[in-house]
């Protein structure tokens, strides 16, 4: 039985505990000892990262031969058509090669979490929000894909890796659940605790 923290990481904070340059980083918003992040979160990036203190637990998770699907929401710049969304389920170049086929909708959402700073408006330039699935995780890879389609992402929020979610944690906030992993794969036991923020 393994503990994992589903934390919404704020945009503009490290995936780290430290940072010699002083920006914000994870102690701001978690404070429980010896753990780490399974995988890590750009630090423009928003949304789910999951922390442990179980090295098995997280191999699991992190895993290439796992290839646990990671879900963005993602704001991009313009209203891609149909052409463009086809060219991102098919698998693009890039320059490291290329992309695996990935899921992808547009995605209506009024109550995005609030984010600090907003993103710059521009009444003259519409914008869309996509939801994209991808079973791959190169470094910066869903701002590449976007912007090879010609969108280029303005706001990125990691909403699932797995079957974890970030339902019900706003920014900042985070929870614990109670892990079983046997040796022949993860049962996931559910047991939430409410969500919590840091006190300052």
């Amino acid at each position: 039985m393994s503990t994992l923290y589903l934390l919404h990481k704020p945009f503009r904070v490290l995936s780290q505990f430290t940072d010699p340059r002083g920006r914000a980083t994870l102690v701001n918003y978690i404070d429980v000892p010896d753990i780490y992040p399974a995988g890590r979160l750009d630090y423009d990036s928003e949304g789910l990262l999951l922390l442990t203190r179980d090295g098995q637990l997280a191999h699991h998770i992190t895993h290439p031969d796992r290839k646990q699907p990671k879900t963005y929401r993602v704001q991009v710049e313009g209203e891609p058509d149909d052409h463009a969304l086809e060219a991102l389920r098919h698998g693009v170049m890039l320059n490291d090669g290329p992309t695996r086929p990935a899921r992808v909708r547009r995605f209506e959402w009024p109550k995005a979490p609030p984010r600090e700073p907003p993103i710059r408006y521009r009444a003259s330039v519409p914008t869309c929000w996509l939801e994209l699935t991808l079973t791959e995780g190169r470094n910066r890879q869903v701002r590449r894909m976007t912007a090879h389609i010609g969108y280029p992402t303005l706001r990125l929020i990691r909403w699932s890796i797995g079957n974890w979610e970030l339902a019900g944690l706003a920014p900042g906030e985070w929870r614990e659940e109670t892990i079983h992993l046997p040796r022949s794969g993860a049962s996931h036991n559910r047991r939430h605790q409410r969500p919590r923020r840091r006190r300052s």
